[in-house]
């Protein structure tokens, strides 16, 4: 039974990726997937070894990116001004393999955490794959 409540509630809920995936729930589930995936693979050690050993900052501000980037709450972009993810690894040699375990492995996030729009969470990785090699600079 849908109640006014339900109803006020999905009228005033922006149709984003964001709120459709589930919000900071499912953003931060995925970037938790994701990190834990890269911090245990060997599929991804190339990749890991490009990070901190700590990657709990991480951890913070790729969810704090996605989420903003999904078109929920914009905090990352405003604690980051003129900052976006291509600017924050141009520093980085990024080959094409390791922007391929990248996008491997936030595929895999995206599949494991199972949005429940899943129609929507694969649009989301092929996007997120497509920026992920366009950051390849060597």
């Amino acid at each position: 039974m849908v109640t006014q409540a339900d109803e006020k509630t999905e009228a005033t809920t922006p149709r984003t990726p964001f709120h459709l995936l589930g919000g900071h729930e499912t953003v931060q589930a995925i970037t938790n997937r994701f990190y834990d995936l890269m911090e245990t693979e060997p599929a991804y050690a190339e990749l890991r070894a490009m990070h901190a050993p700590d990657l709990s900052r991480m951890r913070q501000s790729l969810a704090g990116f996605l989420a903003g980037w999904a078109g929920g709450p914009r905090d990352w972009f405003e604690q980051n001004p003129g900052k976006c993810m291509m600017s924050a690894h141009k520093p980085f040699v990024i080959t094409k393999a390791v922007a391929g375990q990248w996008a491997d492995a936030m595929k895999r996030a995206i599949a494991d955490v199972a949005p429940e729009d899943a129609e929507l969470a694969k649009s989301l990785g092929n996007i997120l794959e497509e920026m992920a090699l366009r950051m390849s600079n060597a």
